[in-house]
């Protein structure tokens, strides 16, 4: 059975910030996951958590020096940019004719979530495991559950309710309307999408259609004319092009459509390309065989990475520093029949060109997001823009995994930092939403940036009367791990011996939410 086991560090605060450079700026909470489920990741990361290695930590917001804020890209309505789509030929052209030119207007951008101080500045993250022994994070057999539960009905009648272990199982996923919805009272409100009317001047009102250029409807007229008069001619034969191929030309003859994402990833390349590129997905945790057999490949591309972008010296980062970052991960490999074929859990996608790897993007697969959490290339390849084209791709793979997993349409892009002008390229990636640090609500980000330039904390939701409706109520509902057994915190409180442990249990259960607080163990020794 799957189940989350989490081990509270507190806050931490006073550390370097690698973002505005910083001494002593960054705050932040954190918790080791010794085990943890897909949902509650999902879960989590809809509070503003993030995962690095086996660590999950959370800014705090309003104490932080630079705000992180989650943020998520609406992959099912993206549309790639002039500058994406830049990228995209600039791919294709190297491909085809091995030509490595700049392109003019080029931008050297940051890949996904090129910054490790959350990760190694905490010390939580820089040990091998935990200290805590294998043997007590595994909980009693429910017979033996039963017999705990027993013992203690003399101390209080109430208590026979509170202690079960059927908590432990995850809510059944949901689709991404109830996802969307503000009645979903079972898990977080954090996936509310907030809307509203900009003033004038304040950007696009979104209840109404895009506005359309003139020579855009002229070209969809006289092309509507041409195919009255050859219908035929212009749609094309089946047996001449590929299903794909032709569905993209009826579909833009029809509408006059821009090219797809898909249509620049996708293109068939001539027979005599002189490079061959192949994007492979591989789980890394627990290890696959094509993991195993491809990690000193990978290590050593990561290794170059770091000296060349970051100025590591040769001796770092070692390999068992490469494991804990980008290789170990707390999330359970699940693989349900309605999940995408690729399964959930936490995956490395490798890029191999001509038969080697150039870069790796790591990932997580989860019930509703595949979320973005490193990227490392090679840099001799960084005339190919590999943090755009990666993102690119990792926005097509969603889509891909969407087909079979419907609930499955989002991608995490991680934090989205204001105050760091060099850290904003991830809004460029439309439509996309940030969290409401408060309320844990979305909000389409053309309505945060304006309140942003002017305070680089914001409370996105507008509504002043709306709360956090996944806050904690109930702090005896906490479920605890304990000498092997699960119990409610209102038990452990009672057998507890020593100074009492409330103000952390407190703090632990309203950073993660009721939701999450009763589903999660919380290890306690």
């Amino acid at each position: 059975m799957h189940c989350t086991v989490v081990e509270y560090s507190g806050g931490k605060e006073g550390y370097p910030c690698g973002y505005c450079a910083s001494a002593q700026g960054k705050v932040s909470s954190g918790m080791w996951a010794h085990s943890m489920t897909v949902q509650d990741y999902q879960d989590l990361i809809d509070r503003g958590w993030r995962r690095s290695g086996k660590y999950v930590y959370k800014p705090i917001m309003n104490q932080t020096c630079c705000p992180q804020y989650t943020i998520r890209c609406r992959p099912l309505h993206f549309q790639p940019s002039k500058s994406h789509k830049k990228v995209l030929k600039k791919m294709l052209k190297f491909l085809a004719k091995g030509d490595s030119s700049k392109v003019a207007g080029d931008v050297t951008e940051e890949p996904m979530d090129s910054h490790r101080e959350d990760a190694v500045a905490c010390s939580f993250v820089l040990k091998n495991e935990s200290d805590i022994s294998q043997s007590e994070l595994k909980p009693l057999s429910v017979e033996e559950m039963e017999r705990v539960e027993t013992e203690d009905n003399n101390e209080e009648e109430e208590m026979k309710k509170e202690v079960t272990m059927k908590k432990v199982e995850s809510e059944p996923p949901q689709t991404c309307v109830d996802k969307d919805s503000a009645g979903s009272s079972e898990r977080s409100d954090s996936a509310k999408l907030v809307h509203t009317t900009p003033k004038p001047g304040k950007g696009a009102d979104l209840s109404k259609p895009p506005c359309r250029k003139a020579k855009d409807i002229r070209k969809e007229r006289k092309l509507h004319k041409l195919l009255q008069n050859q219908p035929h001619t212009v749609e094309g034969s089946p047996s001449q092009v590929e299903p794909p191929v032709l569905l993209y030309q009826n579909s833009k003859s029809k509408a006059n459509q821009p090219k797809s994402l898909e249509d620049f990833i996708f293109v068939s390349l001539p027979d005599d390309a002189t490079h061959h590129l192949e994007v492979r997905v591989v789980r890394s945790s627990p290890p696959s065989c094509q993991f195993k057999a491809t990690f000193q490949e990978s290590y050593q591309v990561y290794k170059r990475y770091q000296m060349a972008i970051h100025k590591d010296p040769p001796d770092k980062p070692t390999i068992s520093q490469f494991t804990r970052f980008l290789c170990d991960s707390p999330l359970e490999a699940e693989n349900p029949p309605s999940g995408p074929d690729c399964g959930y859990g936490s995956f490395h996608q490798q890029y191999w060109l001509d038969g080697k790897i150039i870069a790796v993007g790591v990932i997580d697969v989860l019930p509703y997001c595949v979320s973005s959490v490193y990227l490392y290339y090679d840099p001799d390849y960084t005339f190919l823009s590999l943090g755009v084209y990666s993102a690119l791709r990792e926005i097509a793979f969603t889509r891909q995994l969407h087909e079979k997993a419907s609930e499955l349409c989002y991608y995490y892009m991680g934090f989205y930092i204001h105050s760091c002008p060099k850290m904003r390229y991830k809004g460029q990636y439309r439509p996309s939403d940030l969290l409401c640090p408060e309320t844990y609500v979305w909000v389409p980000i053309e309505q945060c940036l304006p309140t942003l330039e002017h305070s680089k904390y914001c409370r996105f939701n507008q509504d002043l009367k709306a709360v956090d409706e996944g806050c904690i109520k109930e702090l005896g509902r906490v479920r605890v791990l304990h000498k092997r057994t699960v119990i409610p915190y209102s038990m452990y409180k009672k057998r507890r011996k020593g100074p009492s442990d409330e103000a952390s249990v407190q703090q632990y259960a309203s950073l993660v939410g009721q939701t999450c607080s009763e589903r999660m163990l919380l290890f306690r020794n």
